[in-house]
């Protein structure tokens, strides 16, 4: 099974007992309309457990979506279930949503709203180019594919690379002088899982792993890409 993570960074927070307090009572109703229907969406945190290191929990949250029962278009509610860990790091809170990309900016930001009573509190995690470029290139025989931006040739947006041994190729160096790695498939050499990584810290595993593995991975080898 593929997991998926993104990571994100807790600006001016480290205190995670005083974020378990104001987790604890999280729950959100919302009132919408589709087709002339009225719905009632929840957002709610549950499951939470806390360690000196690590508060994580289970974030539920409804949306509307629409199907087709006899040519008739008929919304209905779907409940997603998000984990999620916030993880103190050498001085640094990280929060991890384990979901696809936009869900977990939409867990992020309503962390953000439920913690700290707005938006911008918690931000997107980043790796400086350069950092990727140097663990790409310390890995160079365990990365298999490559993707390029900030592409300065005209009409084209993004470079990629697929196969083995990519940091050797001359290709790689002349993709180098157009623009910059923002992804990679990988292979761990501490651990063999296969992972995708961008640098905006999205995380996939293409591994069969474990939830609890998936997190000491991140912790371990991803934590560390991360600029302060």
């Amino acid at each position: 099974m593929v997991l998926a993570a993104k990571i994100f960074v807790v600006k001016e927070e480290n205190n995670l007992p005083l974020l378990a307090t104001k987790l604890k009572s999280f729950k959100l109703e919302q009132e919408m309309s589709v087709e002339d229907q009225s719905f009632s969406l929840v957002s709610e945190i549950s499951d939470l457990e806390i360690s000196k290191e690590r508060l994580e929990g289970l974030f539920s949250f409804d949306s509307v979506f629409t199907v087709n029962q006899r040519g008739k278009p008929t919304p209905m509610i779907r409940t997603y279930q998000a984990p999620f860990s916030f993880e103190l790091y050498e001085g640094n809170l990280y929060l991890a949503v384990f979901e696809k990309k936009s869900r977990a900016n939409s867990v992020a930001n309503e962390m953000s709203k439920a913690l700290f009573m707005s938006l911008g509190q918690i931000v997107e995690a980043k790796i400086q180019p350069e950092v990727l470029k140097r663990f790409h290139e310390e890995n160079f025989d365990n990365t298999k594919v490559i993707f390029f931006d900030g592409v300065d040739l005209p009409n084209i947006s993004k470079l990629s690379l697929y196969g083995e041994a990519l940091g050797n190729t001359t290709l790689y160096n002349d993709y180098l002088t157009h623009g910059q790695l923002w992804y990679i498939v990988f292979q761990s050499r501490r651990r063999g899982y296969t992972i995708g990584l961008t640098r905006n810290c999205i995380v996939t595993s293409f591994s069969r792993v474990d939830p609890p593995e998936f997190k000491e991975f991140i912790r371990e080898e991803i934590f560390p890409l991360i600029s302060s």
